[in-house]
């Protein structure tokens, strides 16, 4: 064969093949995709999902966009995921306590934690804490200290959290019965709800992730009490966890998860991993995430399963000790 025809020919299909690539691509590139947020807009919730949003459009799919759709302490979002197709242009991002928590507080959910999902990743970690607004004098300054205040004006010892029967509700409630104190619950659709009410004076204390707390601290109307992980929060260096202060059973973390309907297929689950793991590794992610006091963490689908097992066997007996359930 002439080498220049032969130059010609191989260039020809050497270009079919990059076309037959770009082509593979386009068809696994889906049109659009929403991700679901079961809190209000500006919470932990929300913020993750559309970090996540901003990353995922233009390499998972053309467009991407997230719906708040709140409810039900969350689990109005899973039911309309439950029902969605099962084709990866529907996920959600989730608090584990819809998922780990609350088949033991409910004795019926309109869903199946296991069978009516398929884990993705994990996409953050995070401690709670309970913060202080204008209701409790600026003296109070501790766990303990905030303890004697409930103690001594018990028309006003009630907390907000974000959903009943959520991880910051049993926070709330832990804390309550350390200090051998009666405080009311008020659940609200997100911990933003609840924070706005603090600061307004309505409510004394709200128990939620720590990052939701962060953009109203510089005002001063707004002061954390006390974190909950093993360590101080790199994000509140300089306030005390509640083990620190005495409280040594408050060692509570909490995640987030990304997951899809149930009878999604495994290749269309790891080409979502992939595109997950790429965007929580991006600088401008884990910085804007930072900001709301999350720390970026991916898994694996079987890492996710497995964290989701490990947090459901070590709340059911919390749960039993609360003695709440969603009809007390």
């Amino acid at each position: 064969m002439n080498p220049h025809r032969r130059h010609v020919l191989n260039l020809g299909l050497a270009t079919a093949a990059l076309g037959t690539l770009g082509l593979a691509r386009a068809q696994t590139m889906l049109e659009r995709a929403v991700i679901y947020a079961g809190f209000a807009p500006g919470g932990t919730t929300d913020v993750t999902a559309r970090r996540l949003a901003e990353r995922l459009q233009g390499s998972y799919a053309r467009n991407v966009a997230v719906e708040n759709r709140t409810g039900a302490g969350g689990q109005i979002a899973l039911t309309a995921l439950k029902s969605a197709p099962a084709d990866g242009s529907v996920l959600i991002v989730t608090p584990m306590s819809m998922l780990g928590i609350y088949p033991h507080t409910y004795r019926k959910l309109p869903y199946d934690p296991v069978a009516d999902f398929q884990p993705v990743s994990r996409a953050v970690q995070f401690e709670y804490a309970i913060g202080v607004g204008p209701m409790v004098p600026a003296t109070v300054r501790t766990a303990p200290e905030l303890v004697a205040w409930f103690k001594a004006n018990v028309a006003s010892a009630s907390f907000g959290s974000p959903a009943a029967g959520s991880g910051p509700h049993f926070l709330g409630e832990l804390f309550a019965r350390a200090g051998g104190v009666e405080m009311r619950h008020v659940p609200y659709r997100g911990t933003q709800p609840a924070i706005a009410d603090l600061m307004g004076g309505q409510l004394p204390s709200v128990c939620g992730p720590v990052g939701e707390f962060l953009p109203h601290l510089a005002g001063g109307r707004v002061r954390i009490i006390a974190t909950s992980g093993v360590n101080r929060s790199r994000f509140t260096p300089n306030v005390p966890t509640f083990a620190e202060q005495g409280f040594r059973d408050l060692v509570l973390d909490e995640w987030f998860g990304i997951f899809v309907p149930g009878k999604t297929p495994m290749d269309i689950v790891n080409r979502l991993n992939a595109a997950v793991q790429t965007a929580l590794a991006a600088p401008e992610v884990v910085e804007g995430l930072a900001q709301m006091g999350l720390e970026a963490r991916g898994s694996t689908p079987t890492e996710l399963a497995a964290l989701l097992k490990r947090d459901f066997d070590r709340w059911g007996p919390l749960v039993k000790t609360i003695g709440f359930t969603a009809e007390s």
